[in-house]
């Protein structure tokens, strides 16, 4: 029987990584506006606290867990935390560390594929067991970045993982694909969050110029086609990159 409304998720659990600000705040609230249970998984105390009391409306569907997705034992103490199965599993989770190839050091190389690609393994594996076994809706999706398609300066290290998380969802969707789930990939283009709306205005307005589009993303552009790709809608569509950036891949 068709789902009448392919974006409604009750019923369904979702665990965002990185979930308690910017890009991943939005998913985990727009998920839970669709009648989600979210776990929000992140590193910093202090966000996740403000993540908590701007969700706090949604009650019991939400739970907080503080996770070093670089760390393995952080995630199988937060995948033994969980009060249900999983359906959706959303890898956000993502550092910077940006520098000049010739200026990055080892550190700032090992700090970002730590988090960004290793903690993505992590994640993945430390949950696998945990996605309900009965259900044919099960969902990955992995957070990549237009860098991770054509590169770009003073991101060795963040391009890198994220070309490595289009391979990992590429060759998960091949793997996963027989057992229910949908692998897909989603590449973000200049996006506005906190952290850009701290940069110069002709900084930004630098960076509009340069999407087709004219403008910079929301976060709700991305949450957007995160719901897509986790919906009945997109039960076809496996081992895929979107890319949301407005045309500037083009």
């Amino acid at each position: 029987m068709t789902n009448p409304n392919p974006f409604s998720f009750q019923n369904k659990t979702v665990v965002v990584t990185g979930g308690a600000s910017g890009i991943g705040f939005q998913i985990a609230k727009s998920f839970l506006e669709a009648g989600a249970k979210v776990s929000v998984w992140d590193y910093s105390p202090a966000a996740l606290e403000t993540a908590k009391s701007a969700l706090a409306t949604h009650g019991d569907r939400l739970q907080t867990l503080s996770v070093d997705v670089s760390q393995r034992d952080s995630v199988k103490k937060a995948a033994a935390e969980l009060k249900n199965p999983v359906d959706i599993l959303v890898n956000n989770a993502g550092i910077t560390r940006d520098k000049s190839f010739a200026k990055m050091t080892e550190e700032d190389w090992d700090a970002v594929i730590a988090v960004n690609l290793t903690g993505l393994f992590n994640v993945t594996k430390g949950l696998f067991e945990h996605f309900s076994p009965t259900s044919s809706h099960k969902r990955i999706v992995n957070i990549s970045s237009v860098v991770g398609l054509y590169g770009n300066f003073g991101q060795t290290n963040y391009a890198a993982a994220k070309a490595g998380v289009i391979g990992m969802t590429k060759t998960w969707g091949k793997e996963l694909g027989r057992k229910g789930f949908t692998v897909n990939a989603i590449a973000p283009g200049f996006i506005r969050t906190p952290m850009t709306e701290a940069m110069p205005l002709e900084v930004l307005a630098q960076m509009a110029a340069k999407v087709p589009a004219q403008r910079l993303g929301e976060t709700s552009d991305i949450a957007n086609a995160v719901m897509f790709l986790s919906s009945e809608a997109a039960s076809y569509v496996n081992a895929s990159v979107l890319s949301v950036d407005g045309g500037l891949t083009l």
